[in-house]
């Protein structure tokens, strides 16, 4: 007979495999894609869409309308419900429904949250954010608008929406929807933009009347204005067939008036696939076999970059990467995203492989679509174009402030020095155009001179952190002033060390010190083995985490003890 101890010990076993098929089980994800009903034409580009869209992902198709007999809570509730027991049937525990609308406001969708919420009380729900809050969407408006504008300077252009039932949600979806309105703006400068909507079936209808009315007569007004009038229906409306449609009925209502009118609304876009991918990346498991990396150092001539991809090339084994070099350029990064996109990455790490945890950051996490703030430049009128992407991203950068530099720049020093206590050694940067930056690099090394200070056996005479700052000359000058000054100071009794402190190189230092009497070790950081660990531990928990990352590799303290180099 077995002993009660063995069987004891199965029973464990048994639940502990259990419990861990059933948090398996519990992880899995559907998605309801729930989509306004158009009519025949319209349903097909829909369930074109969808088709696509669950190829790789669990899903289902639900309907809402509210021009049926009897209103949706009696037309529409057994389709929204057979599609919710269409995955629950494929055991989904989670159900994210992703409101193919464009304002969360639209009157359709409280129905439909109140009537899911109590058909299935015991399923985990979440709605997803309606299409107006995904720049995606913006760009999608944003092309309509480029197929029509010629000359913006001396154009009108009008947004026009339809889906408020009352003043109250009029406001609310205005509200919802001028960072569409905005973000066309801030391409193209256009005379005068507005937003005009038309009020729902669901109003009541001499207001609805009323007020639609005072639509009309504004786009009429609009297009007797001197200048071009551009009107784009901005919505997924009715598509009943070619001439049963929204497209058709504004065309024919404003056929008279001299006013440009998009051919195209929301759908068809190849941007609606990828907003549908990114919603549902950004709320499942990504495995890191669906994680890529772009790995965008400064870059330069041969010489450089070779340093860098002796930095990367041991981790090109491990994850797959492209290379982007360059300052956050936006094109050459949107080529990489497209790259692993179409290879089936489904998250893309992107290294900022600059000093500072802050280079860039702005200008990347906008590119990415992580920031809505667009990047101050004095480069350009207009901000860089984002990405096109249906991929969810992480960022990090600042190899800098990992005390893995630290031990880099040591070695450095030590590969010069021959007596530290008659040795003056200054670190040299780059430099930023702000003051307070400026600051903060300086501040920086001056961590990396103590940890010398902390683990060297013999102190050297000083250590010094400072920046030429040398692409702004008005700063330069007084920059290279001091260093040139400090330099100077008691040069017969103390052998002056520049430790060329960038990634790679020492750029124009020897210029800048001309006439000097000093030593320099023109290495740069790259390439060395902690540089590859810095990247490597920065994907490795960019793996893990949803979150924007900070420049420093997970556990380490600027300041503090660095990893083994071993």
């Amino acid at each position: 007979m077995f002993s009660v101890k063995f069987l004891l010990t199965i029973l464990v076993v048994w639940l502990c495999i259990s419990q861990s098929a059933l948090a398996t089980q519990q992880q899995k994800i559907g998605f309801l894609l729930l989509a306004p009903d158009r009519g025949h034409l319209g349903n097909q580009e829909i369930e074109n869409l969808f088709d696509e869209f669950r190829k790789d992902y669990t899903a289902s198709l639900g309907y809402i309308g509210n021009e049926s007999p009897g209103g949706p809570d009696r037309a529409y509730g057994p389709y929204i419900n057979s599609s919710l027991d269409e995955l629950i049937q494929m055991g989904v525990h989670k159900i994210v429904v992703i409101p193919l609308f464009l304002s969360r406001h639209h009157p359709n969708l409280a129905y439909a949250k109140n009537h899911i919420y109590k058909y299935h009380s015991l399923v985990s729900i979440e709605w997803a954010p309606a299409m107006a809050k995904s720049y995606l969407t913006a760009q999608i408006f944003l092309d309509r608008v480029k197929e029509l504008s010629q000359n913006p300077e001396n154009e009108q252009l009008i947004l026009l929406g339809i889906g408020p039932e009352n003043d109250v949600s009029l406001e609310k979806i205005e509200k919802e929807l001028k960072p569409i309105l905005d973000y066309a703006k801030r391409e193209l400068p256009f005379k005068e933009i507005q937003t005009q909507l038309y009020f729902n079936y669901g109003a009541e209808k001499e207001l609805r009347q009323r007020h639609n009315q005072l639509v009309d007569q504004e786009i009429i007004k609009a297009a007797a204005k001197k200048g071009d009038a551009i009107l784009v229906p901005f919505v997924i409306g009715p598509r009943y067939s070619h001439q049963m449609s929204l497209r058709y009925w504004i065309r024919e209502k404003f056929k008279e008036y001299d006013i440009k009118i998009a051919d195209q609304g929301i759908i068809p876009h190849p941007n609606i696939q990828l907003w549908l991918r990114k919603t549902a990346n950004a709320r499942i498991d990504i495995s890191p076999r669906e994680v890529g990396v772009v790995v965008m150092p400064h870059g330069a001539q041969i010489p450089y970059n070779e340093a860098i991809e002796k930095v990367v090339g041991p981790l090109k084994e491990k994850y797959r990467i492209e290379m982007v070099y360059g300052m956050a350029d936006a094109l050459s990064l949107a080529e990489a995203v497209k790259t692993l996109e179409g290879e089936g990455y489904r998250k893309i790490i992107v290294v900022r492989m600059y000093s500072l945890e802050e280079q860039f950051r702005d200008q990347t996490e906008y590119i990415l679509g992580l920031s809505e703030a667009p990047p101050k430049s004095r480069r350009r009128s207009s901000p860089p174009p984002q990405v096109r992407s249906g991929a969810v991203f992480v960022t990090f950068g600042g190899y800098e402030e990992d005390p893995l530099i630290c031990q880099i720049l040591m070695e450095r020093v030590e590969a010069i020095s021959q007596n530290p206590s008659k040795e003056r050694v200054i670190f040299l940067a780059h430099g930023a155009r702000s003051d307070s930056r400026d600051k903060a690099w300086r501040d920086l090394m001056e961590k990396h001179a103590e940890y010398i200070r902390k683990y060297t056996d013999t102190p050297f005479h000083s250590l010094h952190g400072l920046t030429v700052r040398e692409d702004w000359p008005d700063k330069r000058e007084k920059a290279i002033e001091e260093i040139r000054r400090l330099i100077s100071q008691e040069s017969g009794q103390i052998r002056t060390l520049v430790i060329s402190n960038r990634l790679f190189g020492s750029g124009r230092y020897d210029e800048f010190l001309k006439g000097l009497k000093f030593d320099m070790n023109r290495s740069g950081l790259a390439p060395h083995v902690n540089l590859t660990r810095w990247l490597d531990r920065g994907i490795q928990q960019s793996l893990q985490s949803p979150q924007k990352l900070k420049g420093q590799a997970p556990g380490y303290v600027p300041g503090e003890t660095a990893p083994d180099a071993g």
